[in-house]
């Protein structure tokens, strides 16, 4: 027995000896192959730096080769000089200066994920998921996201010629912005809009914004709101953690948001709802997205649906399901690293997939009235705008014009009026669903007749 023990330790003895010289070979060849291909690389640079027919600085040469790299791995990743990464620093913070546009690489094309609402790209009729063809005189073939953002970035007041593929109307168009300085409203258009019916539109996710959030429900809850619609659609996403923190309003304590899950164990992460004093109690919410919404918007809608706390509505979202780390280097110049990816809590990558709406809704284009036929309609319209304001619920005569032209022309709107038919069926069920007590009819009494 003594003897077939220490011929079972002895094997195990050699059995990790040789794992452990195994794993050792395999160090050392992969230190060996990193060493030779930086020595290839400072070849290169050598040979660059002597023979080019320009003279280059060693900077020159190390950020073009950093740039590469990174344009390398994926759409998002980047290589930062000082002044990029100082103004991504700035983005964050909800000023900067440009065409209000969120940019990606989709299928290796220059891609708008969102024209931010109320900027020069907006007003010139930019839409989610065009393809930036052409900036000036260059083609946008090849380009990396960085130097498109350079491009496209200017001093206020100046003209920019961009080239747009359209290909859901199989177009090219040509446009002419100004630059502007952005100023970014994230929470817009907070109000209730019919029947007790709250609307919030989430443009982006920014250092305020749950801030602000939190702001506007509590507005809501104010007017006697019982109901939410949640507008994402053309939301580009922004901060992860302003994202969860949104969220969590909408959901209970320990429910799952989102994971994230890297090459690294320390990225491997799960984001879990907290207590808050903002929950929206059990209001009924409906989550309008469409292809404008990522990141963020796909990971607030993505633990909603999940986790079955609202209705999806709207079209598929972008699926832009990754995590990028910004890391700072030692000359002020950056990294933006794609370090994991989204994952909602049943476990679906998010990632060039997006968010599937519960019920599908596609958008219907107002079609424009002729002269001719507002001309007829003049009159009747006149007569029926009299009527509406007469019987008007008196919390909207509180309204500006233009607040209640904003609030008609949400009204008019074919996704947000079926997120409101949603809601009204989710009332009704909730209704069927808790039946009150059964009222009975009351007994009637003959009436007392005088004596004859």
């Amino acid at each position: 027995m003594r003897k077939r023990l220490v011929t079972i330790l002895a094997v195990g003895f050699v059995f990790l000896a040789l794992t452990t010289i195994a794993f050792s070979q395999i160090a050392k060849t992969a230190a060996a192959d990193i060493y030779s291909q930086i020595e290839l690389f400072t070849y290169a640079l050598t040979t660059i730096q002597t023979e080019y027919v320009d003279e280059k600085t060693p900077q020159d040469l190390i950020y073009g080769s950093l740039r590469g790299m990174l344009s390398s791995l994926d759409a998002h990743s980047q290589f930062m000089d000082a002044e990029e990464y100082s103004e991504l620093k700035t983005e964050t913070q909800g000023k900067f200066g440009g065409l209000g546009i969120e940019i990606s690489i989709k299928d290796g094309l220059l891609t708008v994920i969102s024209p931010i609402e109320d900027t020069p790209a907006w007003k010139a009729g930019i839409k989610a998921g065009d393809r930036i063809v052409k900036i000036e005189d260059e083609l946008t073939r090849d380009i990396t996201l960085s130097d498109a953002v350079k491009k496209l970035r200017g001093d206020p007041g100046t003209e920019i010629n961009i080239t747009i593929l359209r290909e859901d109307e199989f177009k090219i168009l040509d446009f002419t912005i100004k630059r502007e300085v952005i100023q970014i409203q994230d929470v817009k258009d907070v109000q209730i809009l019919t029947d007790q019916v709250g609307y919030i539109r989430l443009t982006e996710f920014r250092e305020n914004s749950a801030e602000e959030f939190h702001k506007a429900l509590e507005k809501l809850k104010k007017e006697d709101a019982n109901s939410l619609i949640l507008d994402l659609r053309n939301n580009p996403g922004g901060l992860l953690n302003v994202a969860i923190e949104i969220t969590e309003d909408f959901l209970p304590q320990g429910a799952l948001i989102v994971s994230t899950k890297g090459r690294r164990p320390s990225q491997n992460e799960e984001s879990i709802a907290r207590t808050t004093n903002h929950k929206v109690l059990d209001w009924p919410v409906v989550v309008l997205i469409n292809k404008g919404s990522a990141s963020g918007s796909e990971i607030l809608a993505g633990a909603l649906k999940d986790n079955k706390r609202a209705v999806i509505l709207g079209t598929q979202s972008f699926g832009k399901g990754s995590v990028q780390s910004v890391i700072p280097l030692p000359d002020g110049s950056g990294l933006r690293l794609t370090t994991s990816k989204y994952f909602t809590p049943s476990g679906v990558s998010i990632h060039g997939t997006g968010i599937t709406p519960d019920i599908v809704v596609e958008p219907i284009a107002k079609p424009e009235a002729t002269e001719e036929k507002t001309s007829e309609k003049d009159i009747d319209e006149l007569f029926n705008k009299v009527e509406q304001e007469k019987s008007e619920d008196p919390a909207m005569t509180k309204l500006t014009q233009a607040e209640k032209e904003r609030r008609q022309k949400l009204l008019d709107d074919n996704q947000v009026q079926s997120a409101i038919n949603v809601i009204k069926g989710i009332r009704v069920y909730k209704t069927l669903s808790q039946p009150g007590e059964v009222v009975k009819p009351e007994a009637k009494t003959e009436e007392a007749k005088p004596a004859s």
